[in-house]
This record gives C-alpha cells, sequence and structure tokens, in this order.
C-alpha cells in the first residue's frame, strides 16, 4: 500500500492510543469529571473504517468517541478541553466524555443512550436517499446495543427503503461486564443481518487492513443504492468498560495475552518496517510527533477557562426558523 498512507493509519492510531491513556491520567487526578470509556485496543476500527469514507459522509457513535472523533481529524485540544469541561471544548465543556461532536465534519456524537442513535443514522440514510445524495451514514456501537429495540427498528427500516447506512458494530466481547453469549441468544453480531435481508459481514477489528477491506465493500453498496451493511468489528478493549469499572469479569492474564498477540498498533508497526514503508527510526519521529501533540492538548484544555454560568441557559432548543425566511425559501 501507499506509504504516506501506512504512515498516517500509524499516527492516527497512536494519536489515539496516546491520547487515550492521557485522559486516564487526568482522570485519575480528578481533572476529568463523570463517565470515561477508553478506546485503547480498538484503534484500528475507526482509522480503518474512516480511511473507506469520504469527509462528506456523516458519522455517528456511541460515548466510546474519543477515537472516533480523532480519526474524523477533529482537533485534539478542543476534544482534551471538552474532556475537561472547559469553554473551548466542542460542545463548549458543556457534553463532556461521551457527548463529543464536530458538525463541520459531518461528525454528530457522542451518544450517551445505547443504540439511541441509531434510528437517527437511519434518518439521515433517509434523507440522503430523498435528496439523490451518495453520501452515506456510518453508525457506530457496541455489541450490547445489538440487543436494543432501536438497533432492529432501525436496521428493518434502512433495510426496507435500502438506506446507505453502515452499521458498524465493534464486539469488544463484553457488554459492560457481561460476556456476548451471556447476553444474546445469537452471539455472531453478523448473523443478526440475516434477519433483515441485508449482508453481515465479520472483520478483524485489530487489523486495519480487514476494517478498511470490509468498509469499502459495505460503502460501494450503499453508493450504488443496494442499501445497508452490518459490519461486525471483533475487537478487545484493553482497559474496562469506563474508569469506574473494577473489571471483576476477566481475568488479567486475559487482556496481557491480547496486548501480546494482537495489539493493532504493533500488528501495523511490523508489517510497516515488514513493507518498508518507514524505518523503525521513522516510527519513531511519528511517535514523539504524536506525544508532543498531546501535550500541547493538554496544555491547552488545562489553560482554558470555565464556561460562564449564563451558558447554562443556552443551547437548549433549536433556534426557531424564522416564518418569513420561511415564506422566502418557497
Amino acid at each position: 500500500m501507499d506509504k504516506e498512507l501506512l504512515q498516517k493509519w500509524f499516527y492516527q492510531m497512536k494519536l489515539i492510543r496516546v491520547f487515550e491513556e492521557r485522559c486516564a491520567e487526568l482522570y485519575a487526578y480528578g481533572k476529568i469529571g463523570g463517565f470515561l470509556h477508553l478506546y485503547i485496543g480498538e484503534e484500528a476500527i475507526a482509522v480503518g473504517a474512516l480511511a473507506a469514507v469520504t469527509d462528506e459522509d456523516h458519522l455517528l457513535t456511541h460515548y466510546r468517541d474519543h477515537g472516533w472523533a480523532l480519526a474524523r481529524g477533529t482537533d485534539p485540544k478542543p476534544l482534551m478541553a471538552e474532556l475537561l469541561g472547559k469553554s473551548t471544548g466542542v460542545s463548549k465543556g458543556k457534553g463532556g466524555s461521551m457527548h463529543l461532536c464536530d458538525p463541520e465534519r459531518n461528525f454528530y456524537g457522542g451518544y450517551a443512550i445505547v443504540g439511541g442513535h441509531l434510528p437517527l443514522a437511519t434518518g439521515i440514510g433517509f434523507a440522503m436517499r430523498y435528496q439523490g445524495s451518495d453520501r452515506v451514514v456510518v453508525a457506530v456501537f457496541g455489541d450490547g446495543a445489538t440487543n436494543i429495540g432501536e438497533f432492529h427498528e432501525a436496521m428493518n427500516m434502512a433495510a426496507l427503503w435500502k438506506l446507505p447506512v453502515i452499521f458498524l458494530c465493534e464486539n469488544n466481547l463484553y457488554g459492560m461486564g457481561t460476556d456476548v453469549s451471556r447476553a444474546s441468544a445469537v452471539s455472531s453480531i453478523a448473523q443478526k443481518a440475516c434477519a433483515y435481508g441485508m449482508p453481515g459481514e465479520p472483520c478483524n477489528g485489530m487489523i486495519v487492513f480487514s476494517v478498511y477491506e470490509t468498509m469499502q465493500k459495505a460503502v460501494a453498496r450503499a453508493r450504488a443504492g443496494e442499501g445497508p451493511t452490518l459490519i461486525e468489528a471483533r475487537t478487545y478493549r484493553y482497559r474496562g468498560h469506563s474508569m469506574a469499572d473494577p473489571e471483576l469479569y476477566r481475568d488479567r492474564d486475559e487482556v496481557e495475552e491480547f496486548r501480546e498477540c494482537c495489539d493493532p498498533i504493533e500488528y501495523l508497526r511490523r508489517r510497516i518496517i515488514e513493507q518498508q514503508a518507514a524505518t523503525p527510526e521513522e516510527l519513531g519521529e511519528l511517535e514523539r510527533r504524536v506525544h508532543a501533540e498531546i501535550d500541547e492538548a493538554v496544555r491547552f484544555a488545562e489553560e482554558s477557562s470555565p464556561p460562564p454560568l449564563e451558558w447554562l441557559y443556552e443551547d437548549i432548543y433549536v433556534k426557531p426558523i424564522n416564518p418569513e425566511a420561511r415564506k422566502e425559501d418557497r
């Protein structure tokens, strides 16, 4: 593959990893409040998936959303500021970790209600089809959401109307602290697609190439008007469900085994060196750049001011449309 693309993927995945590690530190120091769900171990999914779409396509995610925002290209500085509850954050410091958004990049969150954003993704897909656009919608969720009513309703409607929605499930084997096999009658998430007559495509979520190639096929189908696809990216998160998770449901040895055999960043590092797309020294320089960028993001966030009290009453309702302007539009 193209050397620049491989190096870009490495940089993006390392950026996500270091960002998340710093978030864990800041949470431990009490500088990040509320819930914090880390993406460590799952970086290949966001980077591989978004490499297969354009900036014009739409993206909605669940609350494990930091990695998706970074892969989408959002500046780490306002992202970190949002996590610290600062006025310079992407959601003005009022959304926090679970409610990131960047409308300029067609990234609409960051949703804390499990599965609640899937009907919204289907609605955007309907709008795209209604407008005759070839843009697609990527809806990201965890394995636990596949047992939620909204998942089935959204899938059914998208399949019925052949909407350009890609349902991307990050199956990290545990829905909060429950093994998938104990929570779902069908433990293969991809198999659930057959109920709605759409393709169900599993891929290795620890290998960026596998995610990228699977997404490419789904995107091509959606743009051709052939309807939605359910992708199951099988992955493994190294940290608990959230920073408040004592992780009593899995052994430490299991986590270390995945780190040693399947780490997505180390796998990509080996492939890059094997293909002579970069030297170890060049990759080391990319890593130094990542650390410098995250250091700057933390500095920016810590030096930013909190939102003023009067902001409490803003952004609550959508601003009403001017009736006169509506007449002019007609």
